[in-house]
């Protein structure tokens, strides 16, 4: 049992006492909230689309939104061009340099708690607080303080849990990992409504939380789609300035032609086609963390290459992996020893405006992500399915209520099965015909919801009509 110095409940109590010397000047500014919205991210706002996708919602409506969060990387320029969202950043802490860790995190929640509600009191008043969980620690309780404050009704949209998270590093058995637990079933329940990402955690969140909520599935945006192929060319073309695997294996013919590794202008004004014997384009988006074992898919690449060279009738492949983490460097080591004839890897750092552009023209997703609660799905299968892109996808519990079987893709257990699921889907590429096909024909055929009416129907009756 944790020290009940640790315990979080005395954070919230101890920010309000930080700042009541303002209190009084801020409640002089308190004005009506109708109409106004505050999205809350306590991370990193330009990698997390789907409070961008919310902000952009309510911004649809005709609520005014202000979107707090860390501003490391750009927002979706449609965020930034609306006129209706505010973006109010947050100075990301550094944690210190010495000391024990577990004092050096008790102080960095401390700080956050001060900076958060100090952020939340200065915005105008708000209806409407919507917090994204995780990290829910200690942004759930500010957040609630702050509401009674500004009288806004608070909704969580729960991700996943945060104390799942905080167990791939501690193990379950944490104290902090206990506490964390005990803080987000205690004050997730002082919502006023709750969102969540899957049946699976709808069901959680009310026999373990006794907390209700409502399942709103991640959606693709209306720009997550197949990529037409002019517009694939000057993709690759962009992207071969600066990578070598989009760069052609061989000069065009004519002085006005162009050609990528996968694509060919004949002239400057020509009609656009695949070069012939192109290579398949694998893409796998990863965020190089602890829950998403990268060596998987080296490991399955490895047997692919194995498979090519004792003669298999497969093609070479372009393995693009975007995304950024903390464990980024240490992968992109292990792959600069592996000496592939017949596989290029790739790992671009890619504009907002390009990754839907590149899932739109990729061959192949594959999603390694492995919920630490087997509770939430993952967002880049839901934008590769928007682009009818096909998914070979790591398995955990919740996975069948995203990913189906033989009908959009494959569920694998470890890189053997991927590496035959990648055998097969590629033989006789790039012929249309096989699995890889008939799973694209479905998708196309699918025509699941968007985000924007998925979340008309489930979010706005919540809300009500701006008073």
């Amino acid at each position: 049992m944790a020290a009940p110095w640790l315990w979080p409940w005395p954070w919230p109590a101890v920010t309000v006492l930080l700042l009541l010397p303002l209190l009084p000047v801020l409640w002089r500014r308190r004005a009506g909230g109708a109409g106004r919205v505050c999205v809350v991210v306590l991370g990193d706002v330009g990698r997390s689309p789907r409070m961008q996708y919310h902000a952009l919602a309510l911004a649809r409506h005709g609520w005014e939104v202000s979107l707090l969060g860390y501003l490391q990387s750009r927002p979706h320029p449609d965020v930034l061009r609306s006129a209706h969202i505010r973006m109010v950043p947050l100075t990301e802490l550094r944690g210190l340099r010495g000391g024990p860790k577990l004092l050096q995190y008790v102080i960095k929640v401390l700080v956050q708690s001060v900076q958060l509600l100090y952020t939340l009191l200065r915005i105008d008043q708000p209806s409407y607080i919507l917090l994204q969980n995780p990290p829910g620690l200690p942004s759930i309780a500010v957040a609630w303080v702050a509401g009674l404050f500004w009288r806004s009704k608070l909704i969580i949209d729960w991700h996943n849990y945060g104390y799942t998270i905080m167990s791939l590093s501690h193990g379950r058995n944490h104290p902090l990992v206990q506490v964390a637990k005990w803080y987000e079933k205690l004050f997730g329940r002082l919502s006023d409504y709750n969102l969540c990402v899957t049946e699976a955690m709808r069901e959680d969140l009310w026999v373990n939380c006794n907390i209700k909520a409502v399942t709103l599935y991640d959606k693709p945006a209306a720009y997550f789609k197949e990529t037409p192929l002019d517009l694939q060319h000057s993709l690759y073309m962009k992207l071969a300035q600066d990578y070598e695997p989009f760069r052609a294996r061989a000069e065009p013919v004519g002085a006005s032609a162009e050609r990528s590794a996968f694509t060919e202008r004949a002239g400057r004004d020509g009609a656009v086609g695949h070069t012939r014997g192109r290579p398949a384009l694998l893409i796998s988006s990863t965020s190089w963390t602890e829950d998403e074992d990268f060596s998987v898919l080296l490991k399955a690449l490895e047997d692919y290459e194995r498979f090519v060279c004792e003669g298999a009738k497969l093609p070479a492949l372009v393995c693009v992996i975007t995304g950024k983490g903390p464990l980024k460097d240490y992968y992109n080591g292990l792959i600069e020893k592996l000496h592939f004839k017949h596989i290029q890897i790739c790992t671009p750092w890619l504009e907002a405006e390009d990754y839907p552009l590149l899932l739109g023209s990729a061959d192949l997703g594959v999603c390694l992500h492995k919920s630490s609660s087997g509770l939430d799905l993952p967002m880049k299968v839901v934008d590769m399915f928007g682009c009818c892109l096909p998914v070979c996808a790591i398995h955990f519990e919740c996975l069948h209520e995203l990913v189906k079987q033989e009908e959009n893709g494959l569920i694998f257990r470890d890189s053997r099965e991927l590496a035959e699921q990648l055998k097969m889907l590629f033989l006789g590429f790039p012929a249309l015909e096989g699995k890889l096909h008939r799973f694209r024909q479905n998708l196309r055929a699918s025509r699941e919801l968007r985000w924007d009416e998925s979340w008309d129907q489930t979010v706005l009756p919540l809300l009500g009509p701006r008073e």
